[in-house]
């Protein structure tokens, strides 16, 4: 029996009711120990973070797959979990102290370290509360955090592995230094800024009196960092610039510090540009690094002007002058720095080549530099200027471990889609540099390597196995450094599922009360415990004792493009070295959800998206389906609310066909295959839930969601509510009631991916079935085929009503005045359907007769359906002339606009001047004005 629904759709009530039942009855993953495996794993947030939109579009499009492969049978894991996010944390660590007065140098590291857990034990599930809102059906009894136990034990032996097979190794190199954070971070972490500069030129004496060819007695070089000049190490120039060829191996003697650098070759320096020599400061330039390496200097001799905080230090050679010790590279909070005492001094020693503008009257102006505008590098955390900074790191050779991914990509082993990243893809891979994964924090997977008074490094798991490798007494301390967040999250797909420890598992997470639901300044509390990663794990799963042998590799990796590089690529790496298979056959990469004008999302422009306020207004529903329906292959997402909204309509929809069905006897299906059917009628629609379920698989096995999302809506609103439950009312016999009861049934699962909190909500008050939840109920086995005739025969009424309906919309004839119709020549179809139909014609189409006849003579409209064409008299129905007028102006009105808007369009100045919101609008009004016209052409050729 089923229960009554209530006249109004609530999202907010059942979806905080459906997510506790499914959650506290185990029903995300259920056990199917025998069931095909189907795994996916979530791209851990960080513990810091909030949902944002596009964390909304990745878990939706992750939810969708896994429910629907739940349905389809399979012992279907979401692993979802936490990264600690070294930097990002230890930052919301330091400035809740800071609003204390407090700091973290006042503690020990290990104080801070507690501190951290302590923040993420109070205030680190914010965002897991959150996916719950959306409805992701994640496996949180196997909730993970990149610091328990078990995953750090993970990501040490990875580390101690790899450098036991020479991929990980110490040197001194360049690294993109954060003076704000004092780490060095990643290129990928580096954020590139246009910044107004300025472009210096200074004259280099030549050393010993040499001179150029020319005569001069020096070098020009222009820079636009001419503090580091200060550490510079020589001069290059292009080996076949034949201005310089003389001095190559001279030296010149800098201005201020009074270092004789060598002049070198190096195809670094383009005689087209400028002077054609370039200052070479290999300590703070990652291309002068380069030259310098290929001048045969070693990096250990490489001088280094700058400490932590990017202010200047005294050199190796002990060459800066005291007043610059102590100074910032560059002005800071008003205060000039190195720089520009650099410029000052140079100036005064006649060294500075000014830049000389004129004015419109010819009068000259000298400036200390020529105005620039440039491509500057920031941390895209610490928000300051990156500083190129030489110092020991350690690194993982990925252009070795780049090599399997590679390969796997061409061979196919692994496909990405859409295959047009690639290109990117290979572009990155065939040129990656060595990964520094050490970072100077405290939070972290501390790096496993413990060194000797004079430097040795051992690497091991335990202090006790490294003071093995030392030897008895020798004291060793260990490296203060932690490892870079990525390095531990490219780990994920295996070390989550009890890697490298099989048959080990970590402990059962503890329980946490705390909020469920949270939204704006609402908060609920949660019916039950949610889970948090547990800090310490202290026995084992014995349950899922073979988790890691049933569900490695992956099935399929969802990730947005903009985390290709930083975790994607480095998980093929891993997980193909550290386990020989490649992570995951499919890597799936969507867009971006951008602002509607198509602007990216940002705080400063104001145009972010809250997803939980878009929840809170239309349901996690329509925000789910919205995403689904908008995300095709390749493409960004326009936000469009109104979309939204026109989604939470369709979940109104199917609300309302429900109760619809409910008021007419019409309860839940007792079988999983089509009902036995002998009316065409419901002949068509079990035909059109195989169609249906056959282009929604398609759709999903091709990764198109777009498709699969408008497979499911048009099925639901043009074939079931518009045409089907209009076609049987008056007729709610046994047969039809039950085949009505069936495909509702099938619409409740297969839309039960995109929208689960309705489905669910709809499938329960359906009929009495609490041991059979939709999420885990069985995907649709119609087991039948399409009725041709039946196709045939309800697809012409449906034709026939169609084409009354626009008829009548075009000329202006009331959707209700009931018209007669002549079909002179019938088909056979024709006239059988007709006869057939009738009452469902004059119901629908309001058409009270059929006449296969000839029409009387005067004004008449023709239709058609199929072969057949009708002809439906409009004499006395409205006046002929004064709708013809009525037609004629309006066609004159928007031939007018359209015409003014292609000459606007037209004009390139509009087009590429124009604030591009005008020339959209433009655009869309000269369709609507076109498609108005042929409109308003087709109504005046019906009236003749």
């Amino acid at each position: 029996m089923s229960t009554e629904l209530s006249k109004t759709f609530d999202p907010a009530e059942i979806e905080q009711r459906w997510y506790a039942y499914w959650e506290e009855n185990g029903l995300f993953r259920p056990e199917r120990p025998d069931a095909e495996p189907f795994t996916i794993v979530n791209p851990p947030p960080n513990v810091t973070g909030s949902l944002h939109i596009g964390h909304a579009l990745d878990n939706t499009l992750q939810d969708v797959v896994i429910r629907y492969e739940r349905l389809r049978g399979k012992d279907a894991l979401w692993v979802v979990g936490t990264d600690h996010a070294g930097i990002a944390t230890q930052m919301v660590v330091e400035r809740q102290l800071e609003a204390s007065q407090d700091k973290r140098t006042n503690y020990s590291r290990e104080e801070f370290v507690d501190k951290v857990w302590q923040w993420k034990e109070e205030s680190g599930g914010t965002i897991t509360r959150q996916l719950r809102r959306l409805g992701c059906s994640m496996d949180w009894s196997r909730e993970q955090f990149t610091m328990d136990e078990h995953f750090s034990h993970a990501v040490l032996k990875t580390f101690v592995d790899l450098h036991n097979d020479g991929l990980i190794y110490r040197d001194k190199r360049l690294v993109n230094w954060d003076p704000k954070l004092k780490t060095a971070i990643s290129d990928l972490e580096v954020e590139t800024t246009d910044v107004k500069g300025g472009f210096w030129h200074f004259r280099y004496p030549l050393a010993d009196g040499v001179t150029l060819d020319d005569g001069r007695d020096h070098i020009i070089v222009a820079t636009t960092r001419p503090e580091t000049m200060l550490a510079d190490m020589a001069v290059a120039v292009h080996p076949d610039d034949e201005r310089y060829k003389s001095v190559v191996g001279k030296h010149v003697v800098l201005p201020i510090t009074s270092r004789r650098v060598p002049i070198v070759a190096d195809e670094h320096a383009d005689p087209e540009l400028g002077s054609g020599a370039v200052k070479i400061t290999p300590g703070h330039d990652f291309n002068d690094f380069e030259v310098g390496r290929r001048a045969g200097m070693k990096a250990g001799d490489m001088l280094n002007m700058l400490d932590g905080d990017a202010n200047v230090c005294q050199t190796a050679d002990g060459l800066v002058p005291e007043e610059f010790l102590g100074l910032h590279r560059f002005r800071r909070d008003g205060v000039d720095g190195a720089r520009e005492l650099v410029v000052q001094r140079l100036k005064e020693q006649g060294y500075l080549i000014p830049h000389v503008t004129r004015d419109k009257e010819g009068n000259e102006t000298e400036h200390d530099s020529e105005p620039r505008t440039i491509a500057t590098p920031f941390g895209d955390r610490g928000g300051v200027v990156i500083e190129p900074w030489l110092t020991d790191q350690w690194y993982v050779d990925a252009e070795k471990l780049a090599r399997a991914p590679i390969e796997a990509v061409k061979d196919g082993t692994i496909e990405i889609v859409p295959k047009a990243w690639e290109k990117t893809f290979f572009n990155w891979m065939e040129n990656i540099q060595p990964w520094c994964v050490s970072r100077q924090l405290w939070w972290g997977h501390r790096i496993p390597a413990w060194y000797d008074a004079d430097g040795k490094a051992y690497v091991a798991m335990t202090e006790e196995e490294a003071q093995a490798q030392a030897g008895e007494g020798v004291v060793l301390t260990r490296d203060d450094d932690v490892l870079d967040t990525w390095f531990s999250s490219a780990l994920w797909p295996f070390a989550t599922l009890g890697w490298p420890r099989d048959p080990y598992q970590p402990v059962r997470p503890e329980l946490v009360e705390g909020p469920h639901f949270t939204s704006g300044g609402t908060r609920e509390e949660k019916s039950g415990a949610s889970t948090s990663s547990a800090r310490t794990e202290t026995g084992a799963w014995s349950d899922n004792a073979n988790l890691l042998s049933k569900h490695y590799p992956n099935n399929l990796l969802i990730s947005g493009f903009d985390i290709l590089f930083f975790w994607d690529a480095r998980m093929m790496m891993q997980g193909m070295h550290l386990t020989g298979t490649a992570p995951w056959p499919r890597l799936y990469l969507h867009g971006l959800v951008r602002a509607a004008d198509g602007a990216k999302m940002s705080k400063s422009k104001g145009n972010v998206v809250d997803p939980l306020g878009l929840i809170d207004q239309y349901g996690a529903d329509a925000l789910r389906f919205f995403m689904s329906a908008m995300e095709s292959q390749g493409r960004d997402i326009k936000m469009d609310e109104r979309r939204v909204e026109g989604y939470r309509n369709f979940a109104t929809k199917l609300w309302n066909a429900t109760r619809f069905c409910q008021s007419n006897g019409i309860g839940a299906s007792t079988t999983i295959a089509a009902p036995a059917a002998s009316q065409a009628v419901n002949k068509w629609i079990i035909g059109e839930v195989v169609e249906t379920k056959n282009a929604l698989e398609q759709a999903m096995a091709d990764l198109r969601f777009d498709a699969a999302a408008s497979t499911i809506y048009h099925f639901v609103w043009d074939r079931f509510c518009d045409w089907y439950i209009e076609l049987i009312k008056g007729n709610f016999d046994e047969e039809t009631k039950a085949v009505a009861g069936w495909a509702l049934d099938q619409i409740l699962v297969m839309l039960h991916p995109f929208m689960p909190f309705i489905t669910e909500e709809l499938w329960s008050k359906q009929g009495d079935r609490p041991d059979y939840p939709l999420i885990t109920a069985k995907w649709p086995e119609p087991q039948a085929e399409v009725d041709a005739a039946a196709k045939v025969e309800i697809d012409w009424v449906i034709a026939l009503t169609s084409a009354v309906r626009t008829a009548k919309n075009e000329i202006g004839i009331a959707p209700g005045a009931k018209l007669v119709a002549f079909c002179p020549s019938p088909s056979p179809l024709g006239r059988k359907v007709a006869e057939e139909n009738a009452p469902a014609i004059e119901r629908l189409a309001r058409l009270t007769q059929i006449h296969f006849a000839e029409a009387p003579g005067g004004a008449a409209m023709q239709v058609a359906a199929g072969e057949d064409a009708f002809i439906i008299p409009l004499e006395g129905v409205i006046d002929i002339e004064a709708e013809k007028a009525r037609l004629t102006k309006a066609m004159e009105t928007s031939s007018k606009e359209a015409k003014s808007l292609e000459g606007r369009l037209g004009n390139a100045n509009f087009v590429e001047r124009a604030n591009p919101e005008a020339v959209e609008k433009a655009r869309a009004d000269l369709a609507h004005h076109t498609a108005e016209i042929e409109r308003l052409e087709a109504a005046l050729a019906r009236l003749g």
